[in-house]
């Protein structure tokens, strides 16, 4: 057995480039793995993964000839199906012998394991190892059947001849390369036969290209083909070039939009083309998304970030004289450009406040009734949480939270957004500012949307906050109302993504409002009867509590993560105000950090246990007549002589003192369960002690259960 590289490709028709990726990663990681299953890939064998436009390969770096044989051992039977009642082998196992091709081998050279009923026999085989022909040939079929192909295509190999025959695959397959060191490697796949050859660039390449050996492959086809085979390579090669093609603009090169165009080209060449500098009047966002999304082009900004009339093409074409090439973009651009601008002007002849009557010839929900109606019960509950909020904060204003909820939608009347329904809310802005609205309600257009992702930022003004509340409140309530609440993974609404959003706004921008309150405005705004009968408030206070979990498992102080421990101390007393979540996790940070949090917290854990074990009414207060023991005298003069401190510490939100003053109480609760029985016989005894550990136990729970810490 000797080990050499090898190379196997297999060359197609233009390959559909949004699943170049995927497909490319699939075929690779396939055939490793078939490999690798069959014993032909040594484990220090390094993978490399190659995908163009027109062809899907892997490279593995050392692979044997022929696999090693080895052991196999293979379960055959139950014993009581293998032998008879006198102990004698049974056709059954007979019969599986023969199939494994040892018909004389005896009960007594069998293994047997198990016990009772499971009991069973075993024959160890010695399996010969696969030649490297026949496991690449396993290989190629199964990374076939495997590849995730969004659409199968139906094709003839050599129509019209005698070795006609009917083909599936995602695109037409004309070539299969398989090499092993030097040597080519005999394989069949898709009506193919394997060579040592393979095409170029379809217009750049010198002609059929060898190979002559797997480690040269990537290199003769760069050199020879015009070919980078490599997609990651081929990316970056595309990163780079645009950069350097700049001239100190920034390009605008979104992750989407370069896989993309690296899944088009095999010979990326950058080209400047330009457009006529009357359609900068148009919202720039416009003209960005049209020259992306539609054409695959790359555009620029100056360092304020506004727009140029220049942008970048990669091209599959290298040429001296590329005048054609960009002439030929920028005529195909103009059109797209000009569509914008008049969408533009078109929209901007009627106001936002104009279209709003018109929602209601759009369908929001069948259950739930049309966008405006739903636009209604979110200026119903903005209204409500302004009116909140401005308890605390003058400025905040209801009416503009009123008109901006009345308008935010309307823009997706326009034809603007019609076109590209991505632009919603930011042309909502923009024709909002054309209306003469006020800033802030033009800003709460585009804001209400956010956060529209993880990390995504949140609304800048109060009125955008406020909207962005309600609209995302008013979503997760009726939806769920009408009985379409996540289930697993499936989330066609991004309920959970409403339910963080509403977590962060409330978390981040610090405002005090109650949950529960929320959800029940949110709920006392909807007409329908389904949903006021299936919205329990509890159950959706716990819903947004668990995507506060996770968000805050992601959270740090002092460079480390907050831990499970850490998190649920917090959350485990369902808060129902967020604004102060983050300082009451940075005050159970400082307090695990206390020596003494270790054996404090295992006390609150036990005394929570006790407490929850007790089914009858505890005293309110403590009778100090009643403390007969020195270790509980000790501990309530502690306790009270701490109280005021901590309860003053809590009130001016001050968590981390309040929790930090309980390190006093350390030997006192230590000599408190070492000497003094709880559960007295004496029931007066028994509950006055049951009284001094409820009082301890609510007063170090005010912040979070530091309980939760031992767990």
């Amino acid at each position: 057995m000797s080990t050499a590289p090898l190379i196997l490709e297999l060359f197609t028709e233009e390959l559909p480039p949004k699943a170049l990726k995927k497909l490319g990663q699939s075929f690779s990681e396939s055939i490793e793995q078939s490999l690798k299953s069959q014993g032909l890939l040594a484990d220090s064998s390094v993978t490399t993964s190659y995908a163009t436009p027109r062809r899907l390969a892997v490279h593995l770096s050392k692979v044997l000839d022929k696999a090693p044989n080895r052991a196999v051992k293979e379960k055959l039977l139950p014993v009581s199906i293998a032998l008879d009642a006198e102990g004698k082998p049974t056709a059954p196992l007979l019969k599986k012998l023969a199939s494994l091709g040892h018909p004389d081998i005896t009960v007594n050279q069998l293994e047997r394991q198990g016990s009772d009923k499971s009991e069973a026999f075993y024959l160890t085989i010695d399996v010969t190892g696969q030649t490297l022909a026949t496991g690449l040939q396993n290989a190629v079929e199964q990374a076939i059947t495997k590849l995730p192909i969004p659409k199968v295509m139906r094709y003839q190999i050599a129509p019209g001849t005698a070795q006609v025959k009917d083909v599936e695959f995602v695109r037409p397959a004309h070539g299969l390369l398989a090499v092993h060191g030097t040597t080519t490697i005999s394989i069949e796949a898709l009506g193919l036969q394997s060579k040592n050859t393979t095409i170029g660039h379809r217009f750049l390449s010198k002609g059929p290209i060898t190979i002559s050996h797997a480690d040269e492959y990537a290199s003769t086809l760069e050199k020879d083909g015009k070919v980078i085979a490599n997609y990651s390579a081929r990316i970056e090669k595309i990163r780079d070039a645009l950069n350097k093609a700049s001239n100190g603009q920034s390009v605008l090169m979104p992750d989407s939009l370069l896989e993309e165009v690296c899944s088009l080209v095999e010979w990326p060449v950058i080209y400047t083309c330009e457009f006529e500098k009357e359609f900068l009047e148009v919202p720039q966002e416009c003209l960005i998304l049209t020259m992306q999304t539609n054409q695959k082009y790359f555009a620029m900004t100056d360092k304020n970030g506004k727009l140029s009339n220049q942008f970048l093409i990669v091209s599959n074409i290298e040429t001296k004289t590329p005048e054609a090439i960009i002439s030929g973009n920028e005529r195909v651009v103009r059109p797209r450009l000009a569509d914008a601008k008049f969408f533009y002007e078109q929209d901007r002849k009627k106001s936002l406040f104009e279209r709003t009557p018109l929602l209601s010839k759009v369908v929001y929900h069948n259950k739930l009734g049309t966008q405006l109606e739903r636009t209604e019960r979110v200026s119903k509950i903005a209204q409500s949480i302004a009116t909140e909020l401005k308890k605390n904060n003058a400025a905040i204003s209801v009416e503009l939270a009123e008109r901006a909820a009345k308008i935010a939608k309307a823009d997706l009347l326009t034809d603007m957004v019609g076109e590209f329904p991505e632009l919603q809310g930011i042309m909502g802005r923009y024709y909002a500012l054309n209306d003469n609205e006020h800033p802030d309600v033009a800003a709460a257009c585009m804001e209400h949307y956010s956060p529209k992702f993880a990390g995504d930022a949140l609304p800048n003004t109060d009125t955008g906050t406020i909207l962005a509340l309600a609209d995302k409140l008013e979503t997760l309530v009726g939806i769920w109302g009408i009985g379409l609440a996540p289930t697993g993974e499936k989330d066609p609404f991004a309920l959970r993504r409403h339910a963080l959003g509403i977590c962060r706004i409330l978390l981040e921008k610090k405002l005090a409002l109650n949950v529960s309150n929320l959800i029940s405005t949110t709920l006392a705004a909807f007409a329908q009867d389904e949903v006021k009968k299936n919205v329990d408030v509890t159950v959706i206070h716990g819903f947004i509590l668990d995507r506060l979990r996770a968000y805050l498992k992601d959270q740090s102080w002092d460079g480390k993560n907050y831990s499970t421990n850490e998190v649920e101390s917090v959350v485990s007393q369902l808060p129902e105000v967020f604004n102060d979540v983050l300082d009451r996790l940075k005050a159970v940070r400082l307090f695990g950090a206390l020596d003494e949090s270790a054996a404090l917290a295992a006390a609150n854990k036990r005394i929570g246990n006790i407490l929850k074990k007790v089914d009858f009414k505890i005293p309110d207060t403590v009778n100090h007549d009643l403390l007969t023991l020195e270790a509980e005298k000790s501990l309530a003069a502690a306790l009270n002589n701490i109280m005021p401190k901590v309860n003053a510490s809590f009130k001016a939100g001050n968590f981390t003192d309040a929790l930090q003053a309980f390190a006093t109480l350390r030997t006192d609760v230590d000599n408190f369960f070492n000497d003094v029985m709880v559960m007295d016989p004496n029931t007066a005894l028994r509950d006055n002690r049951l009284a001094l550990l409820t009082q301890m136990h609510g007063l170090m729970n005010q912040v979070a259960d530091i309980g939760k810490l031992a767990a």
